[in-house]
């Protein structure tokens, strides 16, 4: 009979060494599936950041343009406004210039071509400063 006891004490000692191994082989390939899936999701992540910061600088850059253009057209108004205000003073001053010189003592119409002068002065001052904002 004690063949027949030693029998039953070898085989449990075997399962539990097969249990313990099978057990560490099944974490093992637990963890293995864990760690590939969570590098997976991290490189994911990655590829979608990648292609967000793509899209943003395409966007940002037909702002850019868009502005950039706005800005050159109101530049470009701004400027032939005060060409034209600096044509208008320059015959104001040759109007003034020659009504001073034929001027006579009984009428002095110099003081209305002053102030008209002052006044599209002004407005060539005006639209200077909005030309500086600009740029």
């Amino acid at each position: 009979m004690q063949p027949s006891m030693k029998s039953p004490d070898v085989y449990p000692s075997r399962a539990a060494t097969r249990n313990g191994s099978s057990v560490k082989w099944f974490l093992l390939f637990w963890l293995i599936v864990i760690a590939a899936g969570g590098y997976a999701v991290y490189g994911y992540t990655n590829h979608l950041k990648d292609q967000m910061l793509k899209q943003l600088a395409a966007q940002s850059q037909q702002q850019l343009a868009a502005v950039q253009t706005d800005y050159e057209e109101k530049l470009s108004v701004l400027s032939q406004e005060v060409s034209d205000l600096q044509d208008k003073v320059q015959s104001f001053n040759e109007l003034l210039t020659f009504t001073k010189d034929n001027a006579s003592t009984k009428t002095d119409n110099s003081n209305k071509l002053y102030t008209q002068l002052s006044e599209v002065r002004k407005q060539l001052d005006a639209l200077q400063k909005e030309m500086d904002l600009l740029k």
